[in-house]
């Protein structure tokens, strides 16, 4: 299973790589967690992305086809992989492309999670985390309920970021589907439903 999952920022994309890894133990290559890991770790290129994510805006290619070409080659990925967050633009897709043919792989299908914009508006700006532990949780989760430590909103939650990563997800990333359509690979998913029926419908798209 080789596949990439698209999606607005929020559609669900993680929650459902998730399920998929718990299953069939593929890998998820999340860029934005792998970003995060960066600065978190205050890399030079942590820092050089960090401007990027805090404004909304996108890191720039070159950074980004670096981080997951490495990726791809880690043992975990031998066995299949979730791209989550990658490609953003055209340019990512055939860039990625060109990789996975160089490493004798292919894409088995694009996933694609669709939301009504308000609806992620409402669902990013009430979201928090775990600064423990990374459990995502609401602004109804005070504390951690998975080991009690403080929740906290992170910095590109707030409305204004929110609704511009929306619009640069709508200009740069949007192309996308159509990118994968002309490959006949796309999917298209509703992912305003609960989250296992959101789940039950990428395996039977998947045929797994």
């Amino acid at each position: 299973m080789n596949i990439v999952l698209l999606g607005a920022p929020g559609a669900g994309k993680g929650t459902q790589a998730a399920k998929l890894v718990e299953e069939f133990g593929v890998a998820h290559i999340s860029t934005g967690d792998i970003l995060r890991a960066a600065v978190k770790a205050g890399t030079p290129l942590g820092l050089q992305a960090k401007s990027y994510m805090d404004a909304g805006e996108l890191v720039p290619d070159e950074v980004v086809i670096g981080l997951v070409k490495d990726r791809l080659t880690k043992d975990d990925a031998q066995k299949g992989f979730i791209l989550d967050g990658f490609p953003r633009t055209t340019v990512q897709a055939v860039a990625l492309d060109a990789e996975l043919s160089a490493m004798g792989k292919d894409l088995d299908a694009a996933v694609a999670v669709e939301v009504d914009p308000e609806a992620i508006v409402a669902r990013l700006t009430s979201r928090r985390m775990c600064r423990v532990c990374g459990f995502i949780g609401s602004k109804a989760n005070e504390v951690c309920p998975k080991c009690g430590g403080e929740m906290y909103q992170r910095a590109d939650d707030n409305e204004t970021t929110v609704r511009n990563r929306l619009d640069v997800y709508a200009k740069a990333t949007a192309p996308l589907i159509d990118y994968y359509r002309g490959c006949n690979l796309l999917v298209e998913i509703d992912g305003a439903q609960a989250v296992d029926d959101v789940y039950a419908d990428v395996k039977k798209a998947l045929n797994l």
